[in-house]
């Protein structure tokens, strides 16, 4: 007999996920909402086809077991990275070592025959543009989790 996993199944393992359709980035998005990085630390590998960004992520699937067990809240950083890409654009954003970016969503717009466009919304209005052939993201942690500088979990206005 199979049993689904449970979402307390990843709680304290480093997560590895794999997005190749609209459904799974959805849950992408929903894991790097808050996640902040310095303008610094992306990159679009052209001839590779590879767009990359480490992060530092709010550990969402965490927050409620810290909230029950009166613990800090958590970040990790982690490399967030989108294959199969044709283009890249920005607006509104610093590629310098001194801006502090905050990722808010991941969104797909599809287009012909499998293709689309992959927008990361940051907040102050900033935005990065991927035209992909193809859905092909990965969010991979790559350090062991850290406390919240801010002891606290991010909240938005209603």
């Amino acid at each position: 007999m199979t049993q689904d996993a449970s979402f307390n199944d990843g709680a304290e393992k480093p997560l590895r996920l794999h997005a190749v359709d609209a459904d799974d980035l959805r849950v992408v998005s929903a894991l790097v909402q808050d996640a902040v990085f310095p303008g610094s630390e992306m990159k679009w590998v052209a001839q590779d086809r590879r767009f990359a960004i480490l992060l530092n992520r709010f550990r969402w699937e965490d927050a409620e077991n810290a909230e029950t067990r009166k613990r800090p809240y958590e970040r990790v950083q982690a490399v967030l990275t989108f294959d199969d890409v044709t283009k890249v654009q920005s607006q509104g954003i610093s590629r310098d070592a001194d801006s502090v970016l905050s990722l808010l969503a991941v969104d797909f717009e599809p287009g012909e025959d499998g293709t689309g466009r992959i927008t990361l919304t940051l907040a102050g209005d900033g935005a990065i543009a991927l035209e992909v052939e193809t859905i092909e993201a990965q969010l991979r942690d790559v350090t062991r989790p850290y406390v919240a500088p801010s002891k606290s979990q991010p909240r938005h206005p209603d």
